[in-house]
C-alpha cells in the first residue's frame, strides 16, 4: 500500500519501531491508533514524543473492537503474532505489516539487509562504515535501533539504505532487499517461533523474496545460511574462512580476499582487525561480500576495517580493574552466542549467565565452560534453571538473585590476568527494559569497582 491518506491503521507497541511508524503515518494522512499493553505512565516518554500528532490510543491492552474498520494491523518487532487481537485480525482478512515492510514498500534507493543469529548489529555497523568511506551516502538503521522508515522521505535514488532485519521482522514481510544477507542460523528465540524450521523459515524471508537481479550474501561456513542456496532466486554471493567461490569473500594465508566473478582482490590482512574472535572475522568477511557485491572498492572496506573497534554491548572492554579485563556483552541473548564469545579468551574466565530464558539449549555451553575451568555466576529468573542444567554438566555455579549481585560476587573473587565477561545468554526482560539497558547498568556498576 502506498496510499494511506485516510486508512485506519492499528499500530501495536509503542516502542521505538511502532512510535516511527505512527510518525510517518500521520504525515502520510493515515487514521492512526497505537495500541499498547502497558500503562500511559510507563509508556510516558513515548506518548510524549507523540504529542504533536492526532493519534486514538488503547492502552493496557489490545480489545478486539479496534479492528472495527481497520485497513491494516502494524506490529512493532517484540510484539507476539499469537495475540487474539492478531488471530481475529487474521480472521477478518486484515493486512498484517510493520514497519520494515512499509519501508521496502516506499524506499527510493538500494537497500541492503542483514539477518543472522548473532554477529548482526557488528555487521551492520561496518557494513555501513565501509559505504561512508567510499563517500556514497548511506541511511543505516532497522532492528539496529533507528527505524529507517522515520528517515524514508530524506532518502534520495543514488544512496544506500542498511538495514538490520530481526526474525521477528521478517517473519512479517515479502519483500527482500536488493542485497540480502544471511550471516548465520543457529537456535534462537524458540520461546516465539517455537520451532527451528518456523525459525529458519522467517529468517529465509530476507532473500525469498528478492528479484532475478538481486543478490543473496550467505555464510558458507554455517550449515543452515549455506542451505538456503536452494531458494536463492537472484544472484549468490559467499562469505567464509575456509571456502572460496567465485562470488563473495575468503580469507587465505593471512589475509581477507574479494572475488567478483572475474578478479580476486586484496581487502586486508587479518590482523588489521580490531576486533576480538573468529567470529569477528566472518562479520568483517560478511560486511565485505554485501559491499563488494555493492560495487564498493576494497580500498574503502580496508579503511573502515582499519578504523572500527566495535559496538557497544558486543565484546566490549570496559576497564581493567586490579590486573582483571571486564567486558560487557550484554548483547548475548543465546548459549549459542555465549559460546562464540567465550572461543575469543584464552585468560582465565569468570562469566555471569542469567535474566530471562528463551528455551534454548544450554548443555554445549555448559560444557565449555567446564572445560575451561570458568568461574560462573548465575543470575535473574534463569539463574536456577542455568543451575540444573550445570549440576548435568558436572559444573558448579554460583546462584544470585540479580546482575548486581553476580557482579559483586565475581568482583570479590578476580586475580590479575583474569577475564570478567557478562554474557548472558538470556534476554533481559527479567530486570531491564532491553539489552542495552543492563550493558549500561553493568559498565556503570564496573566503573564504579
Amino acid at each position: 500500500m502506498t496510499d494511506w491518506n485516510s486508512k485506519r491503521v492499528v499500530i501495536l507497541g509503542a516502542a521505538r519501531q511502532g512510535t516511527a511508524l505512527a510518525r510517518y503515518l500521520v504525515g502520510q494522512g493515515a487514521k492512526v491508533v497505537l495500541s499498547d499493553s502497558q500503562s500511559a505512565e510507563k509508556l510516558k516518554d513515548a506518548l510524549e514524543s507523540l504529542r504533536d500528532l492526532t493519534i486514538e490510543y488503547a492502552l493496557g491492552s489490545h480489545p478486539n473492537s479496534l479492528l472495527d474498520n481497520a485497513d491494516v494491523v502494524c506490529l512493532s518487532g517484540g510484539v507476539p503474532i499469537d495475540l487474539p487481537i492478531l488471530i481475529e485480525a487474521a480472521r477478518r482478512n486484515i493486512t498484517i505489516s510493520n514497519d520494515s515492510q512499509i519501508f521496502f514498500e516506499i524506499v527510493p534507493c538500494k537497500t541492503l539487509g542483514i539477518t543472522g543469529s548473532a554477529g548482526k548489529t557488528t555487521t551492520t555497523t561496518l557494513t555501513g562504515k565501509i559505504v561512508e568511506a567510499s563517500g556514497r551516502k548511506v541511511w543505516i538503521g532497522g532492528n539496529i535501533g533507528n527505524p529507517l522508515i522515520a528517515d524514508v522521505d530524506r532518502m534520495g535514488k543514488d544512496d544506500l539504505a542498511i538495514i538490520e532485519l530481526s526474525s521477528f521482522q521478517l517473519e512479517q514481510m515479502s519483500l527482500s532487499p536488493n542485497i540480502g544477507a544471511v550471516l548465520n542460523i543457529t537456535p534462537n528465540h524458540l520461546d516465539r517461533h517455537g520451532t527451528m524450521e518456523a525459525y529458519i523459515n522467517a529468517k529465509s524471508h530476507i532473500v525469498v523474496y528478492q528479484k532475478d537481479d538481486d543478490i543473496a550474501v550467505l555464510g558458507w561456513d554455517d550449515e543452515n545460511a549455506r542451505a538456503l542456496q536452494k531458494i536463492v532466486r537472484g544472484r549468490l554471493w559467499w562469505f567464509s574462512q575456509t571456502h572460496a567461490e567465485n562470488f563473495g569473500t575468503y580469507t587465505r594465508d593471512g589475509k581477507i580476499f574479494l572475488r567478483d566473478g572475474e578478479r580476486e582482490q586484496t581487502v586486508c590482512d587479518v590482523s588489521e582487525i580490531r576486533l576480538r574472535g573468529a567470529h569477528n572475522v566472518l562479520n568483517v568477511l560478511a560486511a565485505c561480500a554485501l559491499t563488494g557485491a555493492a560495487g564498493i572498492k576494497p580500498e574503502a572496506m580496508r579503511e573502515a576495517i582499519a578504523n572500527f573497534n566495535g559496538v557497544a554491548h558486543r565484546l566490549e572492554f570496559v576497564r581493567e580493574v586490579r590486573g582483571a579485563k571486564w567486558y560487557n556483552d550484554s548483547i548475548a541473548t543465546a548459549p549459542e552466542r555465549v559460546i562464540a564469545e567465550i572461543h575469543s579468551f584464552d585468560e582465565p574466565l569468570i562469566v555471569l549467565l542469567g535474566g530471562r530464558d528463551k528455551k534454548l539449549p544450554w548443555g554445549d555451553l555448559l560444557k565449555l565452560l567446564r572445560e575451561r575451568q570458568a568461574k560462573v555466576f548465575v543470575f535473574g529468573e534463569a539463574g536456577e534453571l542455568i543451575a540444573k542444567y550445570a549440576a548435568q554438566e558436572n559444573l558448579q555455579v554460583t546462584k544470585c538473585n540479580k546482575m548486581a549481585d553476580a557482579l559483586t560476587a565475581a568482583a570479590r573473587i578476580t586475580q590479575s590476568g583474569d577475564v570478567v565477561l557478562l554474557s548472558p545468554g538470556c534476554t533481559s526482560f527479567d530486570e531491564f527494559k532491553d539489552f542495552e539497558e543492563r550493558g549500561r547498568k553493568f559498565v556503570e556498576m564496573v566503573n564504579q569497582l
